[in-house]
C-alpha cells in the first residue's frame, strides 16, 4: 500500500504549522513550569552565581522536557499512525524525552538517587532505540550492537541495585521498591529483544512496529509516573486523596497493551515490512 500521499504540499504545510505550535508549547512550558518548582532545587545558597544559574537552567529544561514529552506523547498516541501529526509529535516526543531523562540521569548521582540514574539511562536508551527502529532500514549495524551493550549495562546495574536494596530492607536511597522491580523487568525484556535483533540480523513487519511501540510507550510512562506518582507532594492534598493521579500516571500502559495487540493482529502491519 502506497503512502506517498503523506508528502504532498498540503501535508508539508500542516507539518510546518504544527512545528511552530510545538515550539510555542515548549517555550511556554519552559517559562511557566520552572518557577513553579524552582524551590525544589537542591543548591547551597552560598554556591557561586554561575552554579546556581546552571542548576536553574537544568531544572527548567528537565521540567519542560517532561511536560512537552507528555503532551507530544499523548498526541502521537492519538494521531493516525504514519500521518504528519504522528510523525511530528513523535519527533518532539523523542527530543523532549531525551532532554528530560538525560538531565535526570546525569543529575541524580549528585542527589544520592542511584535508581534514577539507571532509570534515566534506560529511558534514553529505550526512546533512542524505539525511534531508530521506526526510522532506520531493517538490518543490523553499529547502532544495534551499541544498543545491546547499553541494555546489558543497564540490566547489570539495576540487578545490582535491586540486590543492594533487598539487603538494605527493600529500598535504596529512599526509592520505592516497585521502581526496582519495574526496571528489572523492562531491562530484561530490552536485552532479550536486542539480542534477538542481533542474532536474526534485523526484524521486520509486526515485530518491528511492536518494538517501536512498547519502547516509546514505556518512555511516556516514565514521564507520567515520575510526575504524578514521583512528585505527588506538588499536587493539592484533596487531589492526592483521589485516584486521579494514579490514573494519569498509569494511562500510557493501556495504550501500550492495546497497540501491541493491534499490531500483532492487524494485517496492515503483518504484511508491511516497515513502519508506516
Amino acid at each position: 500500500m502506497s503512502h506517498t500521499n503523506y508528502h504532498h504540499p498540503t501535508g508539508a504545510g500542516r507539518g510546518r504549522t504544527l512545528a511552530v505550535c510545538g515550539a510555542v508549547v515548549f517555550a511556554t512550558a519552559l517559562l511557566a513550569a520552572g518557577p513553579a518548582l524552582a524551590d525544589h532545587l537542591e543548591v547551597a545558597p552560598t554556591a557561586p552565581s554561575w552554579i546556581r544559574f546552571g542548576a536553574d537552567a537544568l531544572l527548567y529544561l528537565h521540567i519542560a522536557g517532561g511536560t512537552v514529552g507528555m503532551l507530544s506523547g499523548a498526541a502521537a498516541l492519538l494521531a493516525r499512525k504514519g500521518a504528519p501529526l504522528h510523525r511530528l509529535a513523535g519527533r518532539i516526543f523523542m527530543i523532549s524525552m531525551l532532554i528530560m531523562a538525560g538531565i535526570g540521569g546525569a543529575v541524580a548521582p549528585f542527589l544520592n538517587d542511584r535508581l534514577s540514574t539507571v532509570a534515566g539511562l534506560m529511558t534514553c536508551y529505550l526512546i533512542a532505540t524505539g525511534w531508530a527502529t521506526a526510522r532506520r532500514p531493517s538490518g543490523v549495524g553499529v547502532g544495534e550492537f551499541a544498543g545491546l551493550f547499553v541494555a546489558l549495562a543497564g540490566a547489570a546495574s539495576i540487578y545490582t541495585l535491586t540486590y543492594m536494596a533487598q539487603n538494605a530492607g527493600g529500598t535504596l536511597d529512599g526509592a520505592p521498591p516497585q521502581g526496582f522491580y519495574i526496571f528489572v523487568l523492562v531491562s530484561t525484556i530490552a536485552v532479550v529483544g536486542d539480542l534477538k535483533v542481533v542474532l536474526r540480523r534485523g526484524i521486520s513487519g509486526a515485530q518491528r512496529v511492536a518494538r517501536h511501540v512498547w519502547r516509546m510507550c514505556f518512555g511516556l510512562f516514565v514521564a507520567t509516573g515520575s510526575l504524578f506518582l514521583g512528585q505527588m507532594q506538588l499536587f493539592p492534598g484533596w487531589l492526592r486523596e483521589t485516584p486521579v493521579l494514579y490514573i494519569a500516571a498509569l494511562a500510557p500502559l493501556p495504550f501500550l497493551l492495546f497497540w501491541m495487540l493491534y499490531v500483532r493482529l492487524s494485517r496492515r502491519y503483518n504484511s508491511t515490512p516497515t513502519l508506516a
